[in-house]
């Protein structure tokens, strides 16, 4: 009798299955033969994202990165950074090759000194390429004095050092978005040349195109050298305070049915929910929006949020003081009460982070001249009373000049 044959892996007979593959000594079935190749391209799928994932650090890394430079902002810094992996994982072609990811650029919406040029500058350091700052209010329309839009793109380009390649991967950060919004009618008469006319021009390279930029200078004419640029892989990041579109979502909460002062979680929400329709309502044109999906709100600094930024960050403030004081042999303290009316001052000047440093510059001047040259002076404490004026700082002197 002859024995029937039988898969030597799941041990189903011939009649069982669609077809048994024999070979001298062993058999498989289709079965066997799916369930293998099924396993095989799961496995190649796991190589390819390890493969890829090697040295592009995922959202959770970009956003403890960003935690180092920028105190608070948490909701933003988490739209950032999957933007930021979404973005290089697109440019390295990962996944499905039939399908074309489109680029998404992204508009930061925030007060001025909230961290909007910060988080753009730490987006590039952490992907290590070339970075790029615009200020959009210098750009005007082609054939007007001013910049063309394609000058963003030599900044670009002498930040990689002309490395036409590397700089095709890099980021640029346009500020004062805000300030190209078109005008109505009624409120300006003639041409809008840095208006709607710059948004225009920006079309082309913030979806992805070729374009010809000059080598050296801010204007192409004749005997300019250019260089043809691509602009399908620069992340471009959009920034602007939009201060009547804020007001006006942060309304939203005021105008809640809730009396008292009871605070409605909802109308918190939704006043920190900027969307594409809103932008178009402010100035600028569809098209532009368009091109710019990915939207960030940026909450105003409180001043616990100020002190934090002040001793927190990595490159904080405070800590570089220290440093330069160390060097002359001092050491640098801030009390509490120091910080919290530094930080105080700085929120009711309303500009955010930056009022920071004004505040403290200020105040430092005199010691930074005097401390020098009083070589007994080993500890220098800042009080309070010192940043009201009230008081001068309390000092620690050397022993040995004290028994003397």
């Amino acid at each position: 009798m002859i024995e029937e044959l039988r898969c030597d892996f799941c041990g189903k007979s011939k009649k069982e299955v669609l077809k048994l593959f024999s070979a001298e000594d062993s058999n498989i079935c289709n079965e066997c033969v799916e369930n293998c190749s099924e396993i095989i391209k799961k496995e190649k799928i796991k190589r390819n994202k390890e493969e890829f994932q090697k040295g592009l650090p995922k959202p959770h890394q970009i956003k403890e990165y960003l935690d180092k430079y920028v105190i608070g902002q948490e909701e933003a810094k988490k739209v950032l950074s999957v933007a930021l992996y979404s973005h290089y994982k697109r440019i390295d072609k990962a996944g499905k090759q039939n399908i074309e990811i489109e680029k998404s650029n992204i508009m930061l919406v925030g007060s001025t000194g909230s961290g909007k040029t910060l988080l753009a500058k730490s987006l590039a350091k952490i992907m290590d390429v070339p970075f790029a700052i615009a200020d959009s209010t210098a750009l005007t329309e082609a054939g007007y004095v001013g910049e063309d839009v394609e000058s963003i793109l030599s900044r670009l380009l002498a930040a990689s050092d002309y490395d036409v390649e590397r700089a095709q991967k890099g980021i640029v950060y346009i500020d004062e978005i805000d300030k190209i919004a078109k005008h109505h009618e009624s409120s300006v008469s003639g041409r809008d040349v840095s208006g709607e006319g710059v948004q225009q021009g920006l079309l082309k390279i913030l979806e992805g195109s070729e374009v010809y930029v000059p080598i050296k200078g801010s204007r192409k004419n004749a005997s300019t050298d250019t260089v043809l640029f691509d602009t399908k892989n620069v992340l471009f990041v959009c920034g602007g305070a939009f201060v009547g579109l804020v007001d006006t979502k942060t309304s939203i909460k005021k105008t809640s049915s809730n009396i008292g002062f009871v605070k409605s979680e909802d109308a918190t929400n939704n006043a920190k929910e900027i969307e594409a329709k809103d932008l178009i309502s402010f100035g600028l044109i569809p098209e532009f929006v368009g091109r710019i999906p990915v939207i960030a709100r940026l909450d105003d600094l409180d001043v616990p949020s100020l002190i934090r930024i002040l001793k927190e960050p990595q490159n904080a403030l405070i800590e570089q003081y220290k440093a330069l004081f160390e060097l002359d042999g001092i050491e640098l303290e801030f009390d509490d009460g120091a910080l919290k009316e530094i930080a105080q001052g700085a929120y009711d000047k309303g500009i955010g982070a930056r009022g920071l440093r004004a505040i403290v510059e200020k105040m430092m001047l005199p010691l930074l001249y005097d401390m020098p040259s009083s070589e007994n002076v080993v500890k220098c404490t800042i009080t309070k009373g010192y940043i009201e004026g009230s008081e001068e700082p309390f000092f620690e002197y050397a022993k040995e000049n004290e028994e003397g």
